[in-house]
């Protein structure tokens, strides 16, 4: 039962701590705030969270979402429509989640080195692009993806709220999605039940890149604006939010709901920090904090669980 609703009741208990701990977290500017910032968040971890049930890890989704943020808004800069831009860095998010999957399958290199390597590269080259400075004065149109509304509801939310009710779906309607956890649970297994496992891990990144890329549009818009360091610790972020939400770094285990609701608890605690002034530095020791004990909860469940096996089975045999 708490594994199931556990995330949703820790974020109401925080979200009542808050509002009681700062008059100004209920606010309707504050909770629209929260809102646009989770969304960006929450797009980032929508694809981290696919990678994860597969048992894999993506560290680069963070310098995807900065280096197509920089192409699209250079791409502005001299003049090419705003929709085109717009294509242009949805389709270098998603190549470049798609050589993440290459690397991983086809090189055989660990996600983590994988993608780390790959964020070094991304950011690199989203520095070199800019000379390490922002990229300002963007058309006026670009602020509607990250300021504008539809029926009263911000344009980052309402993304949020689509590819969540998309993903989750996918995740649990559908074959795609069925074949997600069968990785997770067990990569050998998998292929020999005739399914293309390289061919699934390589889309599955892809995926996780494009994703990326819709959170770097969305972020972009909100600061009308491009920057090569934006992003830097949204992996973190992203990881943290899914563990939390009940995703499991073994794979095999996770929802979208859940993960939505994980990125939600991270930012309403970076939040209510921030309104009740403690320290920048102190939160993101917080954050790493969260980060480590929620992989430790989870360890310890898994564990848990394999010796209750264990121990039906010597039942069993007796």
């Amino acid at each position: 039962m708490f594994k199931k609703y556990g995330p949703l009741i820790i974020l109401l208990l925080l979200s009542i701590a808050m509002s009681i701990a700062s008059p100004f977290f209920l606010a309707k500017d504050n909770l629209i705030t929260i809102g646009i910032q989770t969304a960006v968040i929450g797009v980032l971890t929508i694809g981290e969270l696919l990678v994860i049930i597969t048992g894999g890890i993506d560290l680069a989704i963070g310098s995807t979402l900065a280096l197509s943020m920089v192409i699209s808004a250079t791409m502005m800069k001299v003049g090419i429509p705003i929709g085109l831009c717009v294509v242009v860095a949805l389709l270098l998010g998603a190549v470049f989640g798609y050589i993440n999957g290459f690397v991983v399958t086809t090189m055989k290199i660990p996600a983590f080195i994988a993608t780390l390597g790959m964020s070094g590269i991304l950011r690199g080259v989203a520095l070199m692009i800019t000379d390490g400075l922002p990229i300002s004065s963007l058309p006026d149109k670009v602020a509607w993806f990250g300021n504008g509304r539809v029926f009263s509801i911000p344009v980052p939310v309402l993304v949020l709220l689509i590819l969540a009710v998309i993903f989750q779906i996918v995740l649990s309607k559908t074959v795609f999605g069925r074949q997600i956890y069968a990785l997770g649970s067990n990569h050998e297994a998998t292929r020999l039940a005739g399914i293309p496992v390289n061919a699934r891990v390589r889309y599955i990144y892809m995926l996780s890149g494009l994703l990326a890329s819709i959170a770097g549009i969305l972020l972009m818009g909100r600061l009308t604006g491009a920057q090569p360091t934006a992003a830097i610790g949204y992996e973190s972020n992203a990881i943290a939010a899914s563990v939390i939400g009940g995703a499991s770094m073994l794979g095999g285990i996770g929802t979208v709901w859940g993960a939505i609701v994980g990125a939600f608890i991270m930012n309403v605690l970076t939040n209510g920090l921030t309104l009740l002034h403690v320290n920048t530095f102190f939160q993101q020791s917080a954050i790493g904090f969260i980060l480590i004990m929620a992989v430790y909860i989870d360890i310890m469940q898994r564990t848990n669980n394999v010796n209750l096996l264990k121990s039906i089975k010597k039942l069993i045999r007796r």
